[in-house]
């Protein structure tokens, strides 16, 4: 191997390291768009939650008007108060999945970034171990080609 075959040997490694390094700042961002994802999710749960609690409490409201329209005593018949208790518990329940789902993403999504952060790291180290490869290799081939007098 000559001389332009060991400069090329170094454009190849400074190739595997450029390539190595772009794979690394794609993880990078693809980890940051998981974590942004994460959290409009996030938010988007607790509207939710938020939303069942106000639908819970104008219904609760219009259940007790239509109750006292009726002339029933609300504060004293145990039918209205169960009716009442039971609407309150599917609401809750309701809220109470919506922030386990939430809970249970949420921890997808940090598995997710962190996967792809170690895949970015990984594909860096990578790059770096076969670009000292490609040296050597060119180096090696170098020297072998200058020791039997062919270096030009």
């Amino acid at each position: 191997m000559n001389a332009i075959g060991l400069i090329f040997s170094v454009m190849s490694a400074a190739g595997q390291l450029a390539a190595g390094q772009a794979e690394k700042e794609e993880a990078d961002l693809n980890a940051f768009n998981i974590r942004t994802d994460k959290k409009l999710n996030s938010v988007e749960a607790d509207q939710v939650s938020l939303s069942i609690k106000r639908e819970f409490d104008t219904a609760m409201s219009a259940n007790i008007a239509a109750l006292a329209a009726t002339g029933r005593d609300i504060g004293s018949s145990m039918s209205i108060k169960a009716f009442l208790e039971k609407q309150k518990e599917i609401a809750y329940e309701d809220i109470g999945r919506t922030q386990n789902q939430k809970h249970w993403a949420d921890i997808k999504s940090d598995m997710a970034s962190l996967a792809e952060g170690r895949r970015g790291r990984n594909a860096k180290t990578a790059s770096l171990y076969r670009a000292a490869g490609t040296l050597y290799q060119g180096y090696d081939s170098f020297s072998k080609s200058a020791a039997k007098g062919g270096a030009s």
